[in-house]
């Protein structure tokens, strides 16, 4: 029974070994930040966690009964020095994680633009159901479920969402943001080196959310170029019927461009100038998934 009890403790151990890995193998400047202060984090509470291990086995062991040169005082109720101690570290940590939060809160707002000489590319991502689609307007070209970036320059990402809430989260970039119909948030990444990098749908939003993912392709600035003129140079436009297309409920969808692009088609979407997606089917019995009941 011992020996099956530390086999099942080690699996465990084992499964938990997988998740979080993205989030500690940063590819850019965000998410660097951000493991930065998960360590941080952790080597500030490690200051009180590991003293109270110790000291707890120690006095566990000092004061165990076959130790007669233990002091035995059965009249002791407090210690003011003690007391000094055991709330005084505490509250210097939690000082600490509170000013490191605060600091951190700032800099690595979503809608902070990132330091570089480099002008941002600007890219317009719409959630729909199932699958992201992402607009390039100085480009003039679009995709669904493929997000391409040159390596080294700053992203800047405006959100919607064509249908119920859902969260964009590249792991390996940084920061997660909310997309809301009727609002658009603004997020800034980059990726320091050419890389693909998974990302995916953070919030449940229907039956077809475990398939909503994508990948995040950063390249060298040539080979961004060498897409952009391929993108161009094939596949449907994307008008105001194959964005209604667009809007059916579907996973799972295969990669693919978009020649060019309607003007003003994000802004649309976010005035809701255009149709609503379709949201989760529900029955009766199940409540929203997401956002509001249609």
């Amino acid at each position: 029974m011992r020996v099956a009890s530390w086999l099942g403790a080690l699996m465990v151990l084992a499964c938990l070994s997988a998740c979080g890995g993205a989030e500690l193998d940063p590819a850019g400047p965000v998410s660097a930040a951000e493991r930065k202060i998960l360590f941080d984090a952790l080597a500030m509470m490690l200051a009180v966690v590991i003293p109270v291990i110790i000291a707890t086995l120690v006095i566990a062991f000092h004061f165990r009964a076959s130790n007669t040169r233990a002091s035995y005082w059965p009249t002791f109720t407090h210690s003011g020095r003690i007391e000094l101690i055991t709330w005084s570290i505490p509250a210097l940590v939690i000082f600490f994680l509170g000013g490191v939060a605060w600091t951190s809160a700032f800099l690595l707002d979503p809608a902070r633009p990132l330091a570089s000489r480099t002008k941002p590319l600007d890219i317009q991502v719409v959630s729909l159901d199932w699958k992201w689609l992402f607009i390039y307007p100085e480009q003039g070209v679009a995709s669904i479920n493929r997000l391409v970036v040159p390596a080294g320059v700053p992203l800047r990402l405006r959100l919607t969402s064509a249908s119920v809430w859902n969260v964009f989260w590249v792991p390996q970039l940084g920061s997660m943001l909310y997309c809301m119909h009727g609002m658009a948030g603004t997020l800034y990444l980059q990726a320091d080196h050419p890389g693909v990098y998974q990302g995916s749908s953070a919030m449940i939003s229907g039956d077809g959310f475990a398939d909503m993912h994508f990948n995040t392709a950063a390249v060298a600035n040539d080979e961004f170029a060498r897409w952009v003129s391929a993108a161009q140079a094939a596949g449907p436009a994307l008008d105001d019927s194959a964005y209604r297309a667009l809007l059916r409920q579907s996973s799972n969808v295969p990669p693919q461009t978009y020649r060019s692009v309607r003007p003003g088609l994000f802004e649309a979407i976010v005035m809701e100038q255009l149709p609503l997606g379709e949201g989760p089917r529900k029955d009766a019995s199940s409540p929203s998934v997401g956002g509001p009941p249609r």
